[in-house]
């Protein structure tokens, strides 16, 4: 039996450096609207890094989907890309400027992995412990936030060329 709903944030995006941010920011004021403090860092530096992984080498497009979703004492983040190649964790020289993003999610987080995606396409997600304190308390908006989600919470505005309308149903809490 589920005694708590789950909560569930998707974020569609074409992975580019300005987006990265946003999405950071984005993400980091849904786990504050969730009272998830404690995970924004962990949170903000996994998907920046898979983020970071879509943007250099997902092909044929960097479009791609993160979804962060709370299920009793787990948070998940996820990215679904439409590139099919499986990512590999690489030993990264002491010199090197690249090459450590899944070793950096391996070791922030509970657990990680990658699934092939039915047709095309792959997805890469990471999982996070909550507190059972953070996870048994209902969200509420913060600094007169409406019921819209984090957007209005956090004073984001929604990604360039993505309609207001559309933005409020990007982000679920």
């Amino acid at each position: 039996m589920i005694s708590e709903p789950s909560r569930h944030c998707t974020v569609e995006l074409q992975a580019l450096p300005s987006r990265i941010g946003q999405v950071r920011r984005i993400i980091s004021a849904q786990l504050r609207y969730w009272h998830l403090d404690p995970l924004i860092d962990q949170a903000a530096l996994g998907v920046t890094e898979l983020l970071t992984n879509v943007h250099r080498h997902a092909q044929p497009d960097k479009s791609c989907t993160v979804e962060v979703e709370l299920l009793l004492d787990r948070l998940t983040v996820s990215v679904h890309d439409h590139d099919p190649r499986l990512p590999t964790v690489r030993q990264a020289g002491d010199s090197s400027t690249s090459g450590r993003g899944l070793a950096l999610i391996a070791a922030v987080s509970e657990s990680w992995g990658v699934r092939p995606r039915g047709g095309a396409g792959k997805v890469v997600w990471f999982t996070l412990p909550t507190p059972s304190l953070f996870a048994t308390q209902p969200p509420h908006a913060l600094y007169g936030a409406t019921t819209d989600g984090p957007f209005e919470s956090s004073g984001l505005t929604a990604p360039e060329g993505v309609s207001p309308s559309v933005a409020r149903s990007v982000v679920v809490g």
